[in-house]
């Protein structure tokens, strides 16, 4: 029996993840893959986490193996408001903090809270492939921005606020997918446009600890805009496994109804996944080990851009991240990344081509690299045979 009648629409407005199909194309151990978003695995401190585990289960005894409360480990929570706090001046409580299964789990939350079928989105063109999937689940309307290498174009986006729009969606620095960074006067202005509009401002930042030089720019909203919603996550900072992620916002009301639809979802995240991380906090530099990170993929980022120099032509750009784990291609027009992907795999190298980071357009000129699940070497290696796939293209 066909189960089409049964779905959902919901489902059915639904795209697959394009990345996890070429996750499982790209398994071949012969395969140089820059098209997933892993943070190295030499950055996992494994055998701290190991003593974490031992102390954590010696020490909190079937706490740690227990149901628990929905807003997640409250010494874990009040870590994550005083790192803020200290950081950014956010005046925050562990009750402006709830613990997600990973950020993913905060997006599927904020689309459940705020969105009914129809409702308008702004999002950052491109932006972020599994926010597209998560929120697609309530079949809004997106209403794409242009990303400059400023930031989200603050013309286009006061234009994309004429709609009805529920909430906006940025990813401020080492964007996913392009790897650019909002500027600090980018951020003014956006701040500035949205700061009587009654919108909600969700700044999802899950790279911005992984900055390669300066100092850390202040957020758009948090801390200034009451409605604003902040995302983080220890995936790469310590590890994705785990998936522990934390929504933050000073609107109580905005907390009170994520976390009844965290109820709904799954009770609670994995306590022991979060006694573990918080004893590991507690117990370990996290500063010390995110420079050792920070120096490691500095490293590789140089090595893909140095290669990209060397062997692709001088008609495809890329962006120069500063930070974070992508960096992004633009082909040259009459080029369609996703007609390149099958020849790349045919030489042993993997990327994401840009379509699935679009929620308006297909068969774009640009793709996405992932520069940190790979030693320099075999970025150089991977880089020559994609620009000579780049080459026989032309």
């Amino acid at each position: 029996m066909s189960v089409e009648n049964l779905l959902s629409e919901g489902i059915k407005a639904t795209p697959p993840s394009f990345v996890r199909a070429i996750l499982k194309a790209a398994s071949d151990p012969g395969v140089i893959s820059f098209a997933g978003g892993l943070p190295n695995p030499v950055s996992f401190p494994q055998e701290e986490l190991l003593a974490s585990m031992e102390r954590v289960v010696q020490t909190y005894g079937s706490n740690v193996f227990q149901y628990s409360v929905t807003a997640g480990l409250p010494e874990l929570r009040q870590y994550i408001a005083d790192r803020y706090n200290r950081s950014f001046g956010l005046d925050l409580s562990l009750d402006n903090i709830i613990i997600t299964t990973g950020s993913q789990q905060a997006l599927d939350l904020i689309g459940k809270v705020l969105l009914d079928k129809g409702d308008g989105i702004i999002v950052e063109r491109p932006t972020y492939l599994a926010a597209i999937q998560a929120f697609s689940m309530r079949q809004p309307v997106f209403y794409p921005v242009e990303l400059t290498e400023e930031g989200m174009d603050p013309e286009k986006l006061a234009e994309a606020l004429r709609n009805p729009v529920k909430f906006v969606y940025a990813i401020p620095d080492y964007q996913n997918p392009t790897g650019l960074t909002y500027s600090a006067g980018n951020r003014e202005r956006i701040y500035e446009i949205l700061k009587d509009r009654g919108v909600v401002l969700i700044e999802d930042d899950p790279y911005g600890e992984l900055r390669f030089d300066g100092e850390r720019l202040p957020y758009i909203g948090a801390g200034k805009l009451p409605d604003s919603i902040l995302l983080g996550t220890f995936s790469k900072t310590v590890t994705p496994g785990m998936r522990i992620g934390f929504i933050i916002s000073k609107n109580r009301e905005l907390i009170k109804h994520l976390s009844v639809a965290k109820e709904a979802s799954d009770l609670h995240t994995n306590i022991f996944a979060q006694y573990l991380i918080w004893d590991y906090l507690k117990n370990n530099d996290l500063d010390t080990h995110i420079a050792k990170i920070k120096a490691l993929y500095r490293k590789q980022a140089r090595a893909m851009m140095d290669a990209m120099k060397k062997y692709f032509p001088p008609t495809v750009k890329y962006t120069k991240p500063h930070g974070g784990m992508f960096l992004w291609v633009t082909l040259p027009e009459s080029v369609s990344a996703m007609s390149l992907f099958p020849k790349a795999l045919e030489k042993k190298v993997a990327f994401v081509p840009g379509d699935p980071f679009y929620a308006d357009v297909k068969n774009v000129n640009t793709m996405r690299l992932n520069y940190t699940n790979a030693d320099c070497e075999t970025i150089e290696e991977g880089i020559r045979r994609l620009g000579d796939c780049i080459r026989q293209l032309l």
